[in-house]
Parts: structure tokens; sequence; C-alpha cells
């Protein structure tokens, strides 16, 4: 037996566990052995002989003045057999043979033994990563399940990085180095330990704090980063010296900073963006490489806003798939709607072209004295303006529920007041009711006109005297 504790010595060195842990285990997984094997309602407990390696299930009574549960308790006359030092409120022990324990018992044991193994190499993991979060690390491929790799990130610690952490441009093979970062750290559940990721912002981040000094030393803050892995990344920069300038910090003489990183992303593209606390000024500068025309704030509180690009920039600013506007509104933090300045101008005009023909909201005719009721039951039945309401008959007004004589009287009467100040300003014609005396009256005109003339013809113009010869 005394086989078990090096066999517990060597797997708490393997596994990074304290032994005494596992010792607890074997112990757990005696009692569950014999427990199934002797199914009895009986109290169990294990001891184990570190020096032997040896383990003695024991059965155990509770010593009480009356017994109500004679499986787990006993008198204090009872136990004066076994024991003569028993008191009230002690126990006795009586050993239970382990040679009874068979096959189907061991094999309960091994079960719970590795389960408990696992649970503490755990515990062991988290303890030790989960204040590591978001760091970068160096790890080595070990080997391919399903398209997760599994990599050892230390001697004794193998962490995951699974398919959906990778980027669609590498392609890793057994034995490589690659660098990652921790992205959680699971206690329990399907995915338990450390998880590792290539896709993540926080990749990139760490990959720019190696390459530019200045974010190393919190000259230049990272204010934000988007990303979608194998296609593009932007990141949005903030200097804190005014000499220094953050992107070109980042950038690098020549972009050789930049392209270190972009060797490592495998040729994922990289738009560094200056932050502004402007939402206009950094919507501007997230969407680049497109040139904006102008942006207007829709709603501040929803955080909306609408972005106008001349029509050659339409493309450019949504980018492939929507992605270059999907990645500048997830590092603003904003909705964008984008819009060309011809679909801007057909909106307007489709607004001003809705304005005209909508007409003067019937609620103006409470000013001429119509009642809220009537408009109540004018507006049920679909009629929203002036112009709607004048151009009814009165057959088709009294057709509508709740409209009696006296409500179309106030309709009239309303509609009357309401087209009564452009009536006046129109001038107002003469009509002649049979025709008549509209040719009386030319015909005076006409007379008139004779008179005059015939004197005018009557008046003798004098002729100028010859002069005298």
């Amino acid at each position: 037996m005394g086989t078990i504790y090096q066999s517990i010595e060597i797997l708490s060195k393997e596994k990074g566990i304290d032994p005494r842990i596992i010792v607890d285990a074997v112990k757990d997984a005696m009692l569950a052995a014999a427990r199934k094997q002797f199914r009895a309602n009986e109290e169990l407990t294990a001891d184990f002989d570190e020096r032997t390696g040896a383990i003695q299930i024991y059965s155990v009574k509770n010593i009480v003045e009356e017994v109500t549960d004679p499986v787990k308790e006993m008198t204090l006359g009872e136990a004066m057999e076994f024991d003569r030092n028993a008191q009230v409120g002690g126990q006795i022990r009586f050993p239970k043979k382990t040679e009874a324990l068979g096959r189907i018992s061991a094999q309960t044991a091994k079960q719970v033994i590795m389960q408990k193994v696992r649970e503490a190499e755990r515990d062991t993991i988290f303890n030790e990563f989960h204040n590591r979060v978001s760091e970068l690390v160096t790890c080595t491929i070990k080997r391919n399940e399903m398209g997760d790799f599994i990599c050892d990130v230390s001697s004794k610690t193998e962490a995951r990085l699974p398919r959906r952490e990778q980027s669609r441009l590498e392609n890793f093979q057994i034995g490589d180095r690659v660098r990652c970062v921790i992205k959680t750290v699971e206690r329990s559940g399907k995915n338990a330990g450390v998880i590792l990721s290539r896709a993540d912002c926080e990749f990139v981040k760490r990959l720019f704090e190696q390459e530019v000094p200045e974010i190393y030393d919190n000259t230049v803050v990272i204010k934000a980063c988007a990303r979608e892995a194998g296609e593009r990344t932007k990141i949005a920069v903030s200097s804190r010296d005014r000499d220094v300038d953050s992107v070109g910090a980042c950038v690098g003489m020549k972009g050789m900073r930049v392209q270190s990183i972009i060797r490592e992303l495998r040729g994922e593209k990289i738009d560094i963006i200056e932050f502004s606390e402007d939402p206009v000024q950094f919507a501007t500068h997230a969407l680049s490489p497109a040139k904006i025309s102008r942006v207007t704030v829709l709603d501040p509180n929803d955080r909306h806003m609408e972005v106008i690009v001349d029509d050659n920039q339409l493309s450019l600013a949504i980018g492939k798939k929507g992605q270059n506007v999907r990645l500048a509104a997830k590092l603003i933090g904003w909705k964008i709607d984008i819009k060309s300045e011809e679909e801007k101008r057909r909106e307007v005009e489709a607004q001003m072209a809705q304005l005209q023909v909508s007409g003067a909201p019937l609620s103006v005719l409470a000013d001429f004295g119509l009642g809220e009721k009537v408009i109540e039951r004018l507006f049920e039945a679909g009629i929203g303006t002036v112009e709607r309401l004048g151009a009814m008959t009165p057959e088709e007004i009294m057709a509508i529920p709740g409209i009696n004589t006296k409500a179309m009287d106030s309709i009239q009467a309303a509609v009357n007041g309401y087209y009564g100040p452009y009536e006046e300003e129109q001038p107002a014609e003469a009509a002649p009711v049979d025709g008549e005396p509209l040719a009386a009256e030319a015909t005076e005109g006409v007379e008139a006109v004779e008179e005059a003339v015939a004197e005018a013809a009557a008046v003798e113009i004098p002729k100028e005297e010859a002069p005298e010869a």
C-alpha cells in the first residue's frame, strides 16, 4: 500500500496540486466505493496512513442517552463494552473490511479520484491565471482538437485556442510558437481552463504596446478599438503630450511599427485614427479613408447620427459588405446612417412635397369655433386636413357617425371663417344678372364717344391770314 502515497506525491508534482488535496480525494473515493458496496445507511469515515499508505474504512455510531436510530446511534452502556472511557456525545468507530470492496467499487474510487484531481487542477489554474486576463503570452501548439488548438502556456498548464478566436488568415502547425492574449479563465463548465485568443481587440492593443514605446509609457493612449479578425481593425489613439503625434507614433518611421503588427496579423488592414471627444469629428475620422461632407446628430440620447458623403464616396464610406461603417459605429459607439448627397436631396424633396400635400391640420378650426368633439369625429373618419374637409359635400359630411345638423352648421361656419380672409383678398367682379345691364352701359358709352367726336368736328379751325403783299 506504500506505493499509493508515492503515486500521490508524483501526481501532485505533475499537476502542481497540494498532496493533502489528493489524499482527501482518495479518502472520499474509498468512502464512495464503500457506500456503494455495503449499501447501508450507516455513517462511514476513512483514515489514511501516510507511513504505510493504508486506507481504513470505519463505521461510526454516536453515543446517546436514548437511541432513535440503531444504525447510527448506541447507548452509553453498549459503548462501554468497546471503550471504557466512552461518554455521551462521543463516537465509537468499528473497522470495515476493505477486502470486501470489489472491482466495481475500485472503478468507482478511480472515477472519484480523477474527478477530484481535475477539480483541484482547475482551481490551481484559475488561481494562477485569473489575474492575468488580457495579458500577452507566447505558447507552443501541442495538438489540434476539431479545429481548436491546445497550447502549452507553461510547463504544467495547457490552454485552448478555439477556432472562433483565430483569424481566417492564419494557419498553424503542431510545434509552432504563437503569441496570444489570455481572454478568459473558466473555473468550471465545458471550456474550463485558460482560453486564448488571436481575434480579440485586446490582442491588437497588446501588440501596439510592445511595438510603440509611447503607448507603453502612457504618453499615447488607446481610447477604442474595433476589429473583424482577418479583415480590418480600427484603433483610436490620443496623445497626452501636445508635442507627440499619436497617429505618427503608432505608424512609425516609414511605417515600420505598424508594418510589424500587420505581419503578425498576417496582412490584416489597420486604420489608426485620432480620437476626439466631439462625436461629429470622431465619426469623420472613424469613417476614413472616405471623405465626409457633413455629420448631423439626430438623437444625442440614443447616440444616433446621420452622415452625408459625396456620391462618389458612398461606396468607400460603407466599405465591402458594410464593413467600414460597421467598424466605425462600433468604434465610436454611435448608430450611423450614411447617405449620399443625391439620396439626401431626394429625401428633402419628398418631405417638402409631403408638407405641401398635407395642408393645414384640422385642429386649426378650433380657433373658428369648431368643438373638440366634432374635430375628434372627423379625425376618426380619416379627415385630417381643412382642405380635405372643404372638398367634401354636405351629404358626405352628414354621413359621418356623430355628425348631426347642428354639427354640420358649426363645420360650415368654421370652414367659411377659415377661408374668409383669403376670399376677401380676391378682387370682387361685378356679375351681371342676365347680361342686359352690361349691354346698356356699353351702348351709352359708345354714344357719348360719338357726341364728343361730333362736337370736335363742328369747331372751325381758324386759318392763318396770308401776309399782305
